[in-house]
């Protein structure tokens, strides 16, 4: 097989090719460009969205090849590709974590937009480092399959609605949409995607495509001309006009749509994750105290804090850009100060967003070594609270450490030992937590 073929491999819906080729890529001699001090701890796969199609397993070759010191998977509502992205991360030498991302209610906030635009009281939040998937037959299980039923009953609503307000383009979700996923965890941007593969399928005639495009989109047909030249601006312009607010199938999100933020980080708790608050640009009414919302939600249970840098710097306007810069300095002043772990990526849900964000230029080389530092941290928990049961937030290690600090240097310090291989792995898991715990206390001592 081809190399091109071979990454192409790396993307398929069948997990055993999808290992397959990485392994055929490594022997092949692939190798990582010099380790670099960058990281991305922040990237959606296609077991949510990924704007590349990306598998767990292909980012993490991909990381490798980026000279990545770590690197940080996190999908919308679901843990599908844990165990994936942790092996995968083992077989090229990427230190890894794990995280999850959902939307939830907060109650404090509930007359405010925080971090969902136009939607009052809606914040996304995270669990990050999850070391293994809940336990079958586990309250933890259980409630992981609810966020990801809550999402499917949202998703089918939305298709209900559509398909009432655009009928000649109307989906099936089971036959249209969930094919578009591996795992049947199919997202807002699946079903645009679906909608406009309809289009072109209803519509095969390209004047009548136009025509329909320009009516549905209030545009004039040059316009749609353009737009159909360039796939990613017909799908953010069909996801505006049908999903996002004032569109179509919009609805105003009920207080039940979501869980309450305490249900969610309680149950990140509970799988020996740690519960992370997430943080939008400091636009909003909720972000603009941003001390305030990281007391309310460290109050309940959450102990770090996510950012995605690019929507504070990568912007035209000169104004708007020092204004966000700004932003971005406060929140991350907030979080030093608390001893939250920052953990940062580009999502990569979106063309035409960035692999890495820039840590050595001009405006986020004040913040690099506060993200790296989250990083290693994130790292550090996985490995501890996969091998050994010693979790960040866990009663054993608010037991030996009396301040945060302390805390965070020694998770930092195993985070930054060299990626587990899988031969260590295996001897880790062979050991037991105790004698697991001891090893890597050897290895940071030295």
């Amino acid at each position: 097989m081809s190399e091109q073929g071979t990454e192409h491999s790396l993307d398929s819906f069948d997990a055993a090719e999808r290992n397959a080729a990485l392994v055929a890529q490594v022997q092949a001699g692939g190798g990582s460009a010099v380790e670099t001090s960058n990281v991305n701890m922040h990237m959606h796969s296609f077991f949510s969205y990924n704007a590349e199609g990306w598998s767990p397993t292909h980012l993490a070759w991909a990381a490798h090849q980026a000279g990545f010191c770590a690197g940080g998977l996190c999908d919308f509502d679901v843990l599908d590709g844990l165990e994936e992205y942790l092996a995968a991360g083992r077989t090229v030498g990427l230190r890894t974590a794990v995280h999850m991302e959902t939307r939830a209610t907060f109650s404090e906030y509930a007359d405010v937009d925080i971090s969902s635009p136009g939607e009052p009281g809606v914040t996304y939040i995270m669990g990050g480092g999850f070391a293994r998937v809940p336990e079958a037959g586990s309250p933890q299980e259980s409630q992981l399959a609810a966020f990801r039923d809550g999402a499917r009953a949202r998703n089918e609503a939305l298709i209900a609605r559509l398909n009432q307000k655009v009928p000649d383009i109307a989906l099936d979700y089971a036959g249209q949409v969930l094919p578009l996923t591996p795992s049947g965890n199919a997202t807002e941007r699946h079903i645009i995607s679906a909608y406009v593969d309809r289009a072109h399928a209803v519509f095969e005639d390209p004047e009548r495509l136009m025509a329909f495009l320009s009516e549905l989109l209030e545009k004039d047909v040059s316009a749609v001309q353009t737009l159909l030249a360039d796939r990613p601006s017909l799908e953010e312009a069909m996801r505006s006009r049908l999903a996002k607010r004032g569109g179509l199938g919009y609805v105003q999100p009920s207080v039940d749509a979501f869980p309450p933020v305490e249900t969610f980080l309680s149950w990140v708790a509970g799988c020996d994750a740690i519960p992370m608050i997430t943080w939008l640009d400091g636009s909003s009414g909720g972000e603009s105290n941003p001390r305030e919302m990281c007391e309310h939600l460290c109050a309940k249970g959450a102990g770090a804090l996510n950012i995605v840098p690019d929507r504070n710097w990568n912007i035209a306007d000169p104004d708007a850009r020092a204004e966000k810069i700004g932003n971005l300095k406060a929140i991350v002043d907030v979080a030093v100060d608390m001893g939250l772990p920052v953990n940062i990526g580009t999502e990569m849900n979106k063309l035409g967003l960035p692999f890495v964000d820039d840590l050595d230029g001009s405006v986020l080389s004040e913040f690099k070594e506060t993200f790296l530092s989250g990083a290693r941290i994130m790292v550090g928990h996985t490995l501890l609270a996969r091998y050994a049961a010693f979790p960040y937030m866990g009663s054993a290690a608010a037991a030996e450490f009396s301040g945060v600090a302390e805390r965070n240097r020694c998770f930092e310090s195993v985070g930054a030992l060299a990626a587990l291989s899988n031969d260590q792995a295996d001897l880790l898991e062979e050991m037991g937590p105790e004698r697991a715990l001891s090893w890597f206390r050897d290895r940071i001592s030295v």
